[in-house]
């Protein structure tokens, strides 16, 4: 693993982090709620001066600054602060700075519904950039039709958002699903087993990737012995774990935050890392939760759009420069020091997409939403400051971007990319057809 060009070695913070208690991390969670993210995060229009009088747009970001989702909507919420901060700080969007309205919808999908009613009415915001529980993206989705607001997704994967649940107002520029599970199952089979037992968060987004993946693993001619479903915010899961066992290869986790963190370290305990390989998707080892599973998450091996680390081909200008802007503000929200994450990556990347669609289609105000649509279906972006994780392509017919996947292993305490698997061979046919206008 190299070394980053401004002497960050991340193979040693990863591990000297690895001792910190999950007493700790969760502690982030916890404490650190809206209002404290408020003052940390959040200046009082610090645009005012440089662009005078210029009306400026509102953005809109609801996130999970409370409950049980509040582990990830911190990194969140600092990728979307990061992008809008560029942004005004190179000159706003068409001469006008942008305004970031953030609204908390505590983990819960009618306290979300009602967040963004308030976003939409109240407030006013032109657009919105957000969303981290699948399950709120999904009950907030006639919101934004309703009010005719451009919404770009900002974590939630729920294959439906842009599948057979799919709307003309909705954008994932980020991957999904059916493009990992592509991208990844090859691998699964030919270097792990063809025998696979799959642990979901039992909710949308992890009963849609529970599919995806069964669909590829069987496709690329393996097997799913059978698979369990465990309720967010299971703090005791060994009544779950326990009842695994069998005949088969490794074990495909789909959980995030305190839930993976839970999961990994109660199976590990209950032996199951030594009969059984541990893989799974990205957010089970996001970087910010590696320190509460410190040597129980070792020989895991997962996919992920982007990893804190600067192997091969990640050792770019962008993703260092991303890096640091994004580890100074995660410790100001954490003084541990937490290494950014997908969460991060996503809605910073979202905000930049959606800069791209205002100046093309010239958007002024809701009024204008049509050509901003039109604007960012089909837009392809190169790598660059704005897009740290290289070229993706937002396709029109969903509205789903394809992106770079990185499959890797953890060792020693943090990431080892084993293969880049580009964009174009993770494509998938849509599943989408949009409602008439």
């Amino acid at each position: 693993m190299s070394h980053s060009e401004n002497g960050h070695n991340l193979g040693n913070t990863a591990h000297l982090r690895a001792d910190i208690t999950r007493r700790r991390v969760l502690r982030w969670s916890a404490a650190s709620g809206a209002v404290g993210l408020g003052a940390t995060l959040l200046s009082s229009k610090p645009w005012r001066a440089a662009f005078g009088e210029a009306k400026p747009y509102k953005l809109g970001t609801e996130q999970p600054l409370t409950g049980v989702a509040a582990y990830g909507g911190k990194s969140s919420l600092v990728g979307v602060q990061m992008a809008v901060d560029r942004i005004n700080k190179s000159g706003g969007i068409n001469g006008r700075p942008v305004e970031l309205v953030v609204a908390d919808d505590q983990s819960k999908p009618d306290t979300g519904r009602r967040a963004v009613e308030k976003l939409a009415t109240e407030d006013n915001i032109d657009f919105h950039v957000g969303g981290f529980l699948s399950n709120i993206c999904l009950a907030c989705t006639p919101v934004w039709e309703e009010h005719k607001i451009v919404n770009m997704i900002g974590v939630c994967l729920d294959t439906t958002l842009t599948t057979s649940k799919c709307s003309r107002y909705t954008f994932r520029t980020f991957d999904f699903a059916p493009a990992q599970a592509k991208a990844f199952a090859p691998y699964l089979l030919h270097q792990i087993g063809k025998k696979w037992h799959i642990l979901y968060a039992d909710y949308s987004w992890g009963q849609s990737t529970r599919d995806a993946y069964s669909a590829e693993i069987k496709a690329n001619g393996g097997e799913v012995v059978g698979s369990t479903g465990i309720p967010l915010g299971t703090a005791d899961t060994t009544s779950f774990l326990s009842k695994i066992g069998g005949d088969f290869d490794g074990l495909f986790l789909i959980f995030f935050g305190s839930d993976a963190i839970n999961v990994v370290n109660q199976g590990t305990d209950l032996g199951l890392a030594k009969k059984y390989k541990f893989a799974g998707d990205g957010a089970v080892a996001a970087s910010t939760q590696l320190p509460a599973m410190g040597k129980k998450i070792e020989g895991f091996v997962g996919i992920d759009r982007y990893l804190p680390v600067f192997d091969a081909p990640l050792d770019t200008p962008e993703l260092h420069s991303f890096f640091d802007d994004a580890i100074t503000r995660l410790k100001k929200v954490d003084p541990s020091g937490p290494l950014p994450d997908r969460y991060v990556q996503s809605n910073f990347e979202a905000v930049n997409a959606l800069k791209l669609g205002v100046e093309k289609s010239g958007f002024q105000g809701r009024a204008d939403t049509p050509k901003l649509i039109e604007a960012l279906e089909g837009l392809t972006v190169k790598a660059g400051p704005d897009f740290p994780t290289g070229e993706k392509v937002l396709r029109k017919d969903d509205h789903q971007v394809f992106m770079r996947e990185l499959i890797y292993v953890i060792k020693d305490g943090t990431y080892h990319v084993q293969q880049a698997v580009p964009w174009d061979q993770t494509l998938v046919p849509p599943a989408c057809h949009f409602p008439a206008a």
